[in-house]
């Protein structure tokens, strides 16, 4: 698997950097998160129930992706590699290893543009304020 992470990193950077938040589809982002999302995140992005405390295992349950979790204090690039590669996957690549994320890989179940129209339905659930602080964590590309 190590031999890969640099590989899926490059892909999926080569997407972040084509990526806008223009032109995106949330009407199919919303259902495609019914569909691939709500079942962990909640039909309302209110996540699971005491998601800041990690279960028996050590994983962390799912976290809302409403204003009330961390969704928005991330950069666009992470927040696609964490769909795309997987919780632990993304974060290793970041140099984080060990963590023990319960957030499966999509990357064969979703198409990039697919896991691009989610992300942007969650970020049209934002206030504008949460908006613009995501907005502002991301470099000029």
């Amino acid at each position: 698997m190590r031999l890969f992470i640099p590989i899926l990193l490059s892909l999926a950077s080569t997407a972040t950097a084509d990526h806008s938040w223009d032109h995106r589809d949330i009407v199919a982002g919303q259902n495609l998160y019914a569909d691939n999302c709500a079942s962990c995140h909640g039909a309302n992005l209110e996540g699971q129930p005491n998601w800041r405390t990690p279960d028996a295992d050590g994983v962390l349950p799912a976290p809302p992706h409403d204003g009330t979790g961390h969704t928005w204090h991330h950069d666009d690039e992470l927040l696609f590699e964490y769909t795309k590669l997987g919780g632990a996957a993304a974060l290793e690549v970041r140099g984080v290893t060990g963590f023990n994320s319960g957030m499966p890989a999509f990357g064969e179940t979703l198409t990039d543009d697919e896991i691009w129209d989610i992300l942007a339905y969650i970020r049209s659930t934002w206030s504008e304020r949460e908006q613009e602080a995501q907005a502002s964590r991301n470099p000029p590309h």
